[in-house]
């Protein structure tokens, strides 16, 4: 296994490391059989969330006995200082643990970057777990490209690494992870299978390590059989071929068409529908295997894609131009509203 520093955190992770979404859907003897594989190949860096219902209890589980061999990153959704307290506790219990390595922000939106690092908001309650040793770093997620540039530009100073979208169809990260990387911040690459888009897994995971902007990528693994498939791309870092490059822009020509990048210039929606969001639990709820999660985070949303009045504003704002409405509509298919 190769590993990188993970910025000015000083962390020596994986460059394939460990995804806990579809950890959702296992059980505890399952997971611990992840965890054993992980151990197995060296893959130390596992990332997991509060969001993510059972993933930080079975993942604590798994863990007993042999923490001192991973690296544990969770994130939470709290937005001011008492939640982030009562999450940060939360998960040192649910990971039976006495520290976290990374504790992130959970993918706070432009309405929300002022409130999290305001007096009184989530960051100051992790800068205190910090200095009380609960916690040793502090990160943020993102999948606005805006989001990402205001972390990266008026807040490196308290945050230490960034977690963005990034892969073959993806790109829109590039040039502010480059930025974040220069700013010593650690880059992290979501969704470097495309939520499941990409099928060839191997040419996914080494396009993203040997993107040069990216310090890891956290594929997200429920099976040991995974552990194997992601562990084995890991250890080929030989420069792309140009038939491998060949292949990206094919799968970009693909995908191009009904791809959503969730980069947000499609919004506002008038009828208020967070587009993006949308299509992201469709696709969790048809490629994933967590068609219940899928559900109930869909079912939460305060509109649906049902509320489309087919107006075709949100077309004419997307960049790839996507079609929206026939995409919308068949995201009411698949959750019946």
């Amino acid at each position: 296994m190769q590993y990188t520093t993970l910025g000015k955190t000083g962390l020596k992770a994986a460059l394939v490391s460990f995804g806990g979404i579809p950890i959702q859907r296992a059980d505890a003897a399952n997971t611990k059989a992840v965890v054993d594989k992980l151990e197995e190949y060296g893959i130390n860096y596992i990332d997991t969330a509060r969001g993510y219902t059972v993933s930080e209890e079975y993942l604590g589980q798994a863990l007993e006995g042999r923490r001192e061999n991973f690296i544990l990153a969770t994130k939470s959704m709290s937005r001011d200082s008492a939640s982030m307290q009562k999450d940060i506790e939360t998960s040192l219990t649910n990971l039976r643990t006495d520290f976290i390595d990374l504790y992130q922000l959970h993918n706070p939106g432009e309405k929300d970057i002022d409130q999290v690092f305001a007096p009184g908001g989530a960051w100051e309650a992790l800068d205190e777990a910090r200095k009380a040793g609960k916690i040793r770093h502090i990160g943020v997620t993102a999948h606005s490209l805006d989001v990402l540039r205001r972390l990266i530009n008026e807040f490196s100073d308290k945050i230490e690494t960034v977690m963005f979208p990034y892969n073959i169809v993806e790109l829109q990260g590039r040039e502010l992870l480059a930025l974040a990387k220069e700013k010593g911040l650690g880059t992290i690459a979501m969704k470097p299978l495309a939520g499941g888009n990409l099928e060839d897994w191997r040419l996914a995971l080494r396009f993203v390590a040997l993107s040069g902007v990216c310090d890891i990528s956290i594929p997200g693994m429920g099976s040991p059989e995974e552990v194997d498939r992601n562990a084995s791309a890991a250890g080929d870092l030989s420069p792309l071929t140009e038939d491998e490059l060949a292949q990206c822009e094919a799968i970009r020509k693909e995908l191009g068409e009904h791809f959503c990048r969730r980069c947000g210039y499609c919004a506002p929606c008038f009828n208020g529908i967070d587009i993006p969001g949308s299509f992201l639990m469709a696709n969790y709820l048809r490629r994933y295997g967590l068609s219940e999660w899928a559900k109930a985070r869909y079912k939460a949303m305060p509109f649906h894609a049902s509320s489309c009045s087919m107006c075709g504003a949100c077309e004419k704002r997307c960049p790839y131009h996507l079609p929206i409405r026939q995409m919308l509509r068949q995201v009411e298919k698949d959750f019946g509203y």
